[in-house]
């Protein structure tokens, strides 16, 4: 029993240290802010539905090398950065990409649909990633929040489907950020490092 607690221990501890080391990860949520905001304002400037569920649809994958861009760009390396809990990941992305069946029904029944399940489905493996970063409720948080909203606008404000929709996941990526960048700011990995030692 002890040495369960004492792993259990260790686990927290790096993923922690990952968390602080790599804030959070943040360009990826940083990148998911920067497509939804592309997506709202094509929904703005382009009144064929189905040309934006395509556009949608088709640069969803770009959302990935645009967080290595910014990765780069602010030097946060995620992706040589190898953890104990970094196997986890594989099949997280995995899981969460069983959403794309349902979002292509949608397409060929009731296209209107697209922009909720999009919204809902690319979060459902932010828990998961919250939890390699020892930090599940602030990314839990993320998609239950996200998923609160989307289903309140696309349910009681129908026009904002293509438009308000997509922004208010952008706004909720980006105040995500700032909670992950706060949470993971030098003061609170010296405060956390400080109560690990007097613990």
């Amino acid at each position: 029993m002890r040495e369960a607690a004492d792993l259990r221990q260790a686990l927290l501890l790096e993923r922690e240290s990952a968390f602080f080391r790599l804030r959070g990860g943040y360009p990826i949520p940083l990148a998911g802010a920067t497509w939804w905001a592309c997506l709202g304002t094509m929904g703005l400037l382009v009144h064929s539905r189905g040309l934006w569920i395509f556009v949608a649809f088709v640069t969803s994958g770009a959302i990935f090398p645009l967080a290595l861009l910014f990765a780069r760009f602010f030097k946060v390396d995620f992706m040589r950065d190898k953890t104990a809990v970094t196997d986890v990941l594989l099949p997280t992305f995995a899981s969460m990409m069983l959403f794309w069946p349902i979002a292509i029904s949608a397409y060929w029944t009731y296209p209107q649909l697209v922009p909720l399940v999009l919204a809902i489905g690319m979060s459902m493996h932010w828990p998961v990633i919250g939890w390699t970063y020892g930090r599940t409720a602030i990314y839990t948080a993320h998609a239950v929040v996200r998923a609160v909203a989307c289903f309140m606008l696309w349910n009681w404000w129908p026009a904002s489907r293509f438009t308000v929709l997509p922004y208010t996941v952008s706004a909720i990526y980006l105040a995500t950020v700032g909670v992950i960048l706060v949470a993971s700011s030098t003061g609170r990995r010296k405060l956390r490092l400080g109560s690990d030692v007097t613990g």
